[in-house]
Formats: structure tokens, C-alpha cells, sequence
């Protein structure tokens, strides 16, 4: 399969084309269950099992949370593009996939002892944000449930972020999986598809004592394996939480010289020097993710602003760099698009 342009990518639209690119992308990986990289504590003998046996749903793309957000990849586009020829090729994918028993499988595993940590905090992110898609398929005139039957395993990571946050002395500054900035940006587009505020301030509440006080952001970045920027993750969460005056003037402050493209880090896309390997090609998707933050933080800056083009410009560099290499080498493959498609409709309301 060849690897979609950058042209149809940075003009910020899903085609239809690149929807059906990205759905062959994914169907290709959801339910491949080998290679797998499980995150999993054996506690005896018996849990020595395979990834079917162990996630009913989530077993493929590699690991668990990939997985997770290749069925929020498939699930938005199909929204966004109901008529692709891989529609009934999806629906047929989360009629088999969201089903009583296959969630309750899901369940069944977190309530472990020893999956305590499981995915803290990346795939708790994911897996709300996975469900606000769904919620979108399961609204009048659809009539699926796949939102229903899915909502037991999005209230066991509500659950877990009401457990560990207020336990969080500190937050996680990093470009990886243990970002905190990142996990609970997605959680928030969760909590605010299904008005949970008690969830919302819980967030606002961490990020305003970890982050509040941050000024000057050097942006030391990307390390060698970095798939989000720690700097600007750190605000985009924020302007999902703060009231619209008070982001501004924060952020204002914590990136002062962004106008004059300063510091360049956060302006000069990632160089990927091997695709097949797993932790360089995180490289690609940094690239997507600082596309995603700097079109979210630009549609929210007041008219006039200087640094609105700047960010778009930005934006749209970071994404020619990496969308041609979304597919070709599973490393990848089994996640990428989906970071595109974050950038591709940010600022979107839903999912």
C-alpha cells in the first residue's frame, strides 16, 4: 500500500481517500496478533497466555494501547467519512469486537492485583478517548451500542484516575507513555463528551498545581525516542482546562518568543534515521503530535495574534515530514495514523 502524500494532509481536511488509506491502514493491524509487546506481570504459571487470551478486544497492533487507539482511528473515520468501501468492514469490526463478554473480558483482567500500573496513565487517555468516539455512533439515528456495551471498561479508567491523581506528588514531563500532560488531555475530551465535572476538576486541579507556575519553557527536546512534545502537550491540556483569558496569559508566558519561532525546537521537525527501528520511528509521531498541539493552540489564540500563523506554518511542516512514512514497516505502521489523524482534526469537539 503506498503511503499518502502530504499535500492532502496539511490542508487540515480527511478526505475521503485519505480516510480509506487510513482505514486499510488499521483494519490491517487491529487484529493482528503477533508481533505483540505485552505489558503483563505474570503472578504464577497460569498467567503465562497469549494476547487473544488475555484482552478479548484490545490484542493486536503490536501492544494494548496501540490497539486502542487504532479502533479510535476506525471509529472516527468512520464518522467522518461514512461512505468509504471499508465502512462495513469496520462495522462489522466493533459489532464483533464490543460485545458483553469481551468487555467483561477486558474488565476481568484490570481488576488483577497486578494490573494496578496497567498502561498508567498513556492507555487510560486512549481508552476515554476512545469511548467519547463511540458515544458519537451510539447517538440517534445509529443504532449501535458499541458505547453502551463498551462503557464498564471507560469507568474502570475514570476509576483510576480519581484513584491516582489526588496520590501524584508530581507530574510526568516526558514525550513517551508516562506523559501526565497527555493522558489527561485526552481524558478531558472524554469528561467533557459525557459532562463529568467532577472528573474535569480533578483534572484542572493537577494541571493548574504542576503547571501553573511554569514560565520561559526551554523545550529541550526531542530526546531520541520522544513521540510527543513534553512543552507543548503541557499546553494544549491546559487550554482545555483554564478559562480562555487565563490560558492566554499563561501561555503567553510560558513560550514569550514562539511569534519569533523560539525556542526553534519546537519549529524544526524531527529527522527519522531508521523507520524500522521502534523507538527511533517515535520520532514520526512527535512530528504528528506537535502538528496536533500547534493547530489546537493557534485556533485558540485571539484574532490578530501573530503567532496564529506562525503555529500553522509549523504545523503543516511537521506533517510533511512524517505523513509519507505512515505505513511501510510495522514499527510504525501499527500506530502512526493515528497520530495523524490527531492532528488532522484538531480543534474537533468530539472523540
Amino acid at each position: 500500500m503506498s503511503s499518502p502524500s502530504a499535500p492532502n494532509a496539511t490542508n487540515g481536511r480527511v478526505t475521503r481517500e485519505l480516510a480509506s488509506q487510513f482505514a486499510r491502514i488499521a483494519l490491517g493491524h487491529v487484529a493482528r496478533e503477533y508481533p505483540n509487546k505485552l505489558d503483563h506481570v505474570l503472578d504464577g504459571p497460569a498467567d503465562a497466555r497469549g494476547p487473544r487470551d488475555l484482552h478479548p478486544i484490545f490484542f493486536g497492533s503490536f501492544d494494548w494501547h496501540s490497539c486502542v487507539h487504532g479502533y479510535w482511528l476506525l471509529a472516527t473515520l468512520l464518522r467522518l467519512q461514512p461512505a468509504i468501501p471499508e465502512a462495513p468492514a469496520i462495522r462489522a469490526l466493533f459489532d464483533a469486537a464490543f460485545t458483553a463478554e469481551k468487555v467483561a473480558g477486558e474488565v476481568a483482567y484490570l481488576a488483577r492485583p497486578s494490573s494496578r500500573g496497567f498502561e498508567r496513565p498513556y492507555g487510560w487517555g486512549w481508552l476515554l478517548k476512545l469511548q467519547a468516539e463511540l458515544l458519537a455512533h451510539d447517538a440517534p439515528p445509529s443504532s449501535a451500542k458499541w458505547a453502551k456495551t463498551h462503557q464498564p471498561l471507560a469507568d474502570v479508567f475514570v476509576a483510576r484516575f480519581e484513584d491516582f491523581l489526588p496520590r501524584a506528588t508530581y507530574p510526568l514531563r516526558t514525550g513517551v507513555h508516562s506523559s501526565t500532560a497527555f493522558a489527561i488531555a485526552l481524558g478531558q475530551d472524554y469528561a467533557k463528551t459525557v459532562g463529568n465535572a467532577a472528573l474535569t476538576a480533578l483534572f484542572t486541579q493537577k494541571m493548574r498545581t504542576w503547571h501553573l507556575a511554569d514560565r520561559d519553557a526551554p523545550a529541550w527536546e526531542p530526546s531520541g525516542d520522544e513521540f510527543l512534545s513534553a512543552t507543548l502537550m503541557t499546553a494544549a491540556c491546559l487550554q482545555r482546562l483554564l478559562p480562555r483569558d487565563e490560558f492566554r496569559a499563561w501561555f503567553a508566558a510560558y513560550l514569550p518568543r514562539a511569534a519569533q519561532r523560539q525556542p526553534a525546537t519546537l519549529f524544526t521537525p524531527a529527522t527519522v534515521s531508521d523507520r524500522s527501528d521502534g523507538k527511533i520511528a517515535h520520532l514520526d509521531g512527535l512530528n504528528f503530535s506537535r502538528a496536533w498541539c500547534w493547530r489546537e493552540l493557534a485556533a485558540g489564540l485571539p484574532p490578530g495574534d501573530p503567532l496564529a500563523g506562525v503555529a500553522e506554518a509549523a504545523a503543516d511542516q511537521h506533517m510533511a515530514a512524517s505523513l509519507p512514512h505512515i505505513s511501510g514497516d510495522y514499527m510504525g505502521e501499527h500506530w502512526l495514523a493515528s497520530f495523524a489523524l490527531l492532528a488532522l482534526t484538531a480543534g474537533e469537539p468530539i472523540g
